[in-house]
């Protein structure tokens, strides 16, 4: 069975056009709608997720859900939703092909990184987790340009001609600005501020398998947070499994936390404090306990 996970922007041809062009099998879809701007945008967006429900039913019999991306700048919890999204389809023994056409590049690159992130992590499912692009075959946005400075032509013409009428002024003058700006910028404006900052790290994932005793590690720095010492770490993991505090479980505790650190599998990161090191998870290992913890998502 093919399951095509589609993130839903301001496109509709990429994202069914090449699917019956190309007679691939669409056996299930899941579109995913975002929930982030504008109250127009966001309308346009649930506009075209119900066409592309409607034609991937009629077009290619597709059964279709939608979900909702909360925040579609939130890199963190568009990553945990990709990776749940894509392991319960591979769960079902579904194959699973990821459009990265649209949706903002936070979106894309999470859900391009929690594919190849199974495909390391999930090696007999390799050959199951597909991503792809579809370019377009022209933009719109030059288009609608040149229309504007058509209708701008006109209503100069029509001034010219002494027609006195207020809304002429208004949409020219509107007209004007519009094209300025588009001129000047492109067909976007501005940056955005994201949780205090307006550049998001888009970090790489390359998750690989975690034995058992290095999940309990992660798990715990992931409830916990930092620890002052790997000594630390190691006397509550001991409490939490009812085990002795002995100079071999501590040993342990410090062989798996190297194997996961920076020169590892790299979900642990450690900074020199004295004689110590604080032990914390890093970005990519904060992403692991997030995907592997709660995988729900909302409708």
């Amino acid at each position: 069975m093919q399951t095509h996970i589609v993130p839903v922007g301001f496109d509709y041809d990429r994202l069914i056009a090449p699917l019956v062009r190309d007679q691939i099998d669409v056996d299930r879809v899941i579109l995913l709608e975002g929930a982030v701007g504008s109250e127009a945008n966001v309308e346009y967006s649930r506009h075209l997720s119900e066409k592309l429900e409607t034609d991937f039913q009629n077009l290619l019999g597709a059964e279709t859900d939608r979900f909702v991306l909360e925040d579609v700048y939130d890199y963190d919890d568009a990553f945990e939703q990709a990776y749940g999204l894509i392991t319960a389809e591979l769960d079902r023994g579904n194959d699973v092909w990821v459009n990265v056409a649209a949706m903002p590049r936070t979106v894309s690159f999470a859900f391009a990184t929690a594919a190849h992130s199974l495909m390391v992590e999930r090696e007999d499912d390799r050959e199951a987790i597909h991503t792809y692009y579809t370019a377009p075959e022209k933009y719109l946005e030059t288009e609608l340009a040149e229309e504007l400075r058509e209708g701008i032509d006109l209503l100069e013409d029509l001034q010219s001609e002494s027609i006195d009428d207020d809304r002429i002024a208004d949409r020219l003058e509107s007209a004007r600005s519009l094209l300025a700006e588009f001129d000047e910028r492109g067909t976007t404006i501005g940056a955005k501020e994201i949780d205090g900052q307006h550049v998001v790290e888009l970090p790489v994932a390359s998750f690989s398998n975690v034995k058992p005793f290095e999940e309990l590690i992660l798990y715990k720095l992931g409830e916990d947070g930092e620890f002052d010492s790997v000594s630390e770490l190691a006397e509550s993991l001991a409490r939490e499994l009812n085990e002795e505090y002995t100079d071999s479980f501590r040993s342990k505790v410090i062989y798996n936390v190297d194997r996961l650190g920076p020169g590892g599998k790299g979900y642990i990161e450690r900074e020199e404090h004295g004689k110590s090191y604080r032990t914390r998870l890093s970005r990519i290992g904060e992403l692991w306990v997030r995907a592997h913890s709660n995988n729900g998502l909302e409708r």
